[in-house]
């Protein structure tokens, strides 16, 4: 499992780089915020949907403070995903550093 910092995936992004976005936290806090073209599986739901993704692209993991993603990048790394990435900081880190206009929580 690799980290990456907003600033880092923002620049990934822009580059075109082919990544699935991963957002494990609560439908609740996704509705007040999220990262453009993330996919919503909450944490909980992670052992039963995780087939939705696909386990040779590069998947980077995306929860409020980076500490739920960083558990679900390590079960999925175990899983046999090949390219797992956790976002340092998560929305909150991403809406100080770089989408200065998104709603925090």
């Amino acid at each position: 499992m690799r980290h990456i910092t907003p600033s880092q995936l923002q620049q990934l992004l822009q580059d075109g780089g082919q990544v699935q976005l991963l957002d494990v936290r609560e439908p609740w806090e996704f509705d007040i915020c999220h990262i453009q073209n993330s996919l919503l599986v909450p944490m909980g739901q992670i052992p039963v949907h995780h087939e939705q993704l696909d386990p040779q692209q590069t998947v980077v993991v995306i929860c409020h403070h980076g500490i739920r993603s960083q558990q679900v990048a390590l079960y999925l790394h175990r899983l046999g995903y090949s390219d797992v990435i956790n976002l340092d900081g998560g929305v909150e880190a991403w809406a100080r550093d770089v989408d200065l206009d998104m709603p925090t929580y």
